[in-house]
């Protein structure tokens, strides 16, 4: 075959007719197809570097660093912020709480809530810090010293305070609606203690007594109408080194009145007072027409 092929090739002016092959075709992409196919790559290689460069932008501009993003940093413990940082939808945290050298601070234009919810859902405690209250919704309120006495506590049914002394420093004083039970009412050194009620009567009871001291001053009681002093089992005492009664009724003096200037003190059956002039026995019957 070799030898032939030199053959045909070494000879000139030979023509010889090949056969044609009509079962060759032709392999790969042309034309149109092509340049659609290089346009596509190209665009998806724009596309790739775009996206590249915003993600190293974002980067940048965020903050990204292994350790978190920005101002907030992962730690074992949670995650840790510096500075100021806005809450544009609810937080939801187990604790939160500030470096040891500042404070916490919460803020908001128009006010802060914090909720507390059930496994349910359901908020059991909610309070609210507005810009002209603050309100707190529970079904206790309590606040406790740093050894967790309660000072002060709140239920529906009653309010406890806690503390060795209640101190009310307004002017006014404290106002009450209804009754006060308590053990000891005293004012400040060198302040007077004042017990009024403008429109109503004032009423103090106490199983054993009532014990009324002033240790420097005087105890003064005015009222309208009546002064009542009762006592259910026991006498009422005078102990003073002077009672006076400057304004009790005085008796005409009768026959037997002695012009000493001395006076008894006698009693109507409804417990009215009067004044008769004393003599050598009693004289009260002689002025009895006062207690008609």
């Amino acid at each position: 075959q070799m030898v032939r092929e030199q053959y045909i090739t070494a000879t000139e002016g030979t023509h010889i007719e090949r056969p044609e092959n009509p079962s060759v075709c032709k392999i790969g992409i042309y034309g149109w197809r092509k340049r659609c196919l290089y346009l596509f790559v190209l665009l998806l290689l724009i596309i790739l570097v775009v996206n590249f460069a915003l993600t190293i932008w974002i980067l940048k501009v965020m903050w990204f660093s292994p350790i978190g993003m920005g101002h907030l940093h992962v730690t074992q413990d949670g995650l840790h912020l510096e500075g100021e940082s806005e809450f544009l939808f609810p937080l939801y945290v187990k604790e939160i709480h500030s470096r040891k050298d500042s404070s916490l601070l919460l803020q908001s234009t128009q006010n802060v809530t914090v909720n507390a919810r059930n496994l349910e859902g359901q908020v059991t405690g909610r309070l609210i810090v507005g810009p002209q209250m603050v309100e707190a919704q529970s079904q206790l309120f309590q606040i406790n010293s740093k050894d967790g006495k309660p000072l002060f506590t709140v239920d529906e049914k009653e309010v406890m305070v806690g503390t060795d002394k209640l101190r009310v420093t307004g002017p006014e004083g404290a106002l009450f609606e209804h009754s006060v039970e308590t053990p000891l009412v005293t004012a400040d050194p060198f302040q007077e203690l004042r017990l009024e009620s403008p429109t109503r009567s004032l009423r103090m009871d106490a199983p054993t007594g009532v014990h009324i001291k002033a240790n420097v001053g005087k105890i003064e009681g005015l009222s309208q109408e009546d002064i009542i002093f009762q006592s259910s089992d026991g006498m009422l005492v005078l102990d003073a080194e002077t009672v006076c009664l400057p304004n009790l009724v005085q008796g005409t003096w009768g026959p037997t009145a002695s012009s000493q200037g001395l006076y008894e003190i006698c009693s109507c059956p409804d417990g009215k007072l009067y004044l008769s002039v004393a003599g050598v026995g009693t004289t009260c019957q002689e002025h009895s027409h006062v207690c008609l």
